[in-house]
């Protein structure tokens, strides 16, 4: 597959999803290509190049969790070991659950922690010990250890345990654990670093459907560990390489034993009806195309969205970056990851069908769920079901920032099997799954949705 049929379908793929600016990053035959179209912004526009940064979003917690593996190649950290160990201050209102949850159970998304938490600590040194210190104020969504729920909240709490173990800040011992070995020299968490490089800012679609500069560029400091990081395409494409290879940096330097770095992509527990994964290893989501194991990471910032895969087999890599919103940017990334699959490898991903609408069935669902900070609403009219999701209104309510706009309801189809298990059909969350979960007597209790638990509002 040639450089020009990459930027033709780049191209083409931006104009249809209306996204201002993209970059995309493939590994492939030995060789690295990029293409990148567009601008960093609709109202300050420069081109769009392969050392534009970006905002990761959750494909951060990446870094977060090979940090944390080199110490535990160090011998620093103990993946079984109680997180007390390492942060003895750590507390929730269940006593029992702090003391048992597990290094491991944050990087695995099974410690049981909410996905997010509405709270402010600043951009201080001290905001994750702030952060940490709230989690006592936390509750819990499920016993440690007995499901998978992606979580914000555990990254965080690893975030700080790389701060205890180190001595130095988070964004510090990022730095030095991985940025500088592997020249990784345009990624960073600091914005005032990110200022002085070309970088893209995000966009949102308002009501008439125009894009705008959406004013908040990253979060706060203490979600840095799950979402924090700016990087470019082609730095992306280095630690993608990196994560392919033997633990060594392109130059020969030993940062990891290939053994450590393999155990990684090892699943730890299976995923049940997710977009995400069939299972995840150590912060990576494993997943099965077309018969083919895929690796992979994606990330969302305010009105930015960002892909990682890897295909070990194939000594594969893609890597995607967009600047819009998910009706936008996330379309964007996953139809150039569909295609890059597709037109290298021959590996075609398809979404399941969904069923007939069945009346009785789509009232069993029907409700509001919600957790620490949105909302979803599943509604039907007697010929289809729709799943509208937004942020809660006391906490728009309750900030001067400027939040992501909520999602317009799309069409929501139930899935064959008794599992519960469904797929967003239309909209910006087009091609996500999720399933609805039972309690002993058999009423739903719950949905989950990208990975994240939502628990069903009582009528």
């Amino acid at each position: 597959m040639s450089q020009e049929k990459l930027s033709e379908f780049v191209e083409l793929a931006a104009t249809r999803f209306g996204v201002p600016g993209v970059a995309v990053g493939v590994w492939a035959n030995g060789q690295e290509m990029y293409a990148c179209h567009g601008v960093t912004s609709v109202e300050n526009p420069l081109p769009v190049d392969r050392d534009t940064l970006f905002v990761l979003g959750s494909v951060t917690k990446s870094f977060t969790a090979t940090a944390l593996v080199r110490l535990v190649e160090q011998g620093r950290v103990d993946l079984d070991a109680p997180v007390r160990r390492y942060v003895p201050e750590f507390l929730l209102p269940d006593e029992q659950a702090a003391a048992g949850i597990t290094v491991s159970q944050l990087l695995n998304h099974t410690a049981g922690l909410d996905w997010r938490m509405d709270v402010e600590t600043g951009e201080g040194d001290d905001a994750l010990a702030a952060y940490v210190a709230k989690m006592a104020e936390s509750d819990l969504i499920a016993p440690p250890g007995t499901r998978a729920s992606y979580s914000q909240v555990g990254y965080s709490l690893t975030g700080r345990i790389i701060e205890k173990v180190t001595g130095l800040t988070y964004e510090q011992a990022i730095a030095s654990l991985l940025f500088e070995p592997l020249r990784l020299s345009h990624s960073s968490f600091t914005t005032n670093e990110v200022l002085t490089r070309r970088f893209a800012v995000g966009h949102n679609h308002g009501e008439d459907g125009t894009l705008s500069v959406a004013r908040q560029w990253k979060d706060s400091r203490a979600n840095n560990p799950g979402g924090g990081a700016a990087s470019s395409v082609a730095d992306q494409l280095r630690w993608a390489r990196f994560h392919l290879g033997d633990g060594r940096a392109q130059d020969g330097t030993r940062v990891l034993p290939t053994e450590l770095l393999r155990l990684m992509t090892e699943p730890t527990v299976e995923l049940r009806g997710s977009t995400l994964g069939d299972a995840l290893g150590i912060c990576w989501f494993l997943r099965d195309v077309d018969g083919v194991r895929t690796v992979g990471h994606g990330g969302s910032a305010n009105g930015q969205f960002a892909e990682l895969l890897l295909v070990p087999d194939r000594d594969f890599a893609i890597v995607t970056l967009s600047n819009a919103g998910p009706d936008g940017g996330l379309a964007f990334n996953r139809a150039a990851v569909r295609w890059a699959l597709e037109h290298y490898l021959g590996v075609v991903d398809r979404d399941p069908e969904p069923l007939p609408f069945d009346d009785t069935r789509a009232r069993d669902v029907v409700g509001s769920y919600e957790n620490d900070l949105m909302t979803l609403t599943i509604a039907t009219d007697g010929a289809a079901l729709t799943i509208e999701c937004g942020i809660k209104s006391a906490i728009r309510a309750a900030t001067d920032a400027e939040l992501p706009p909520d999602l317009p309801p799309a069409d929501l189809g139930l899935l064959p099997g008794d599992g519960g298990e469904y797929i967003v059909t239309t909209g910006g969350l087009k091609g996500q799954r999720g399933f609805f979960t039972r309690d002993e007597s058999g009423v739903i209790v719950a949905v989950d949705l990208a990975g994240r638990m939502f628990a069903r509002v009582p009528r």
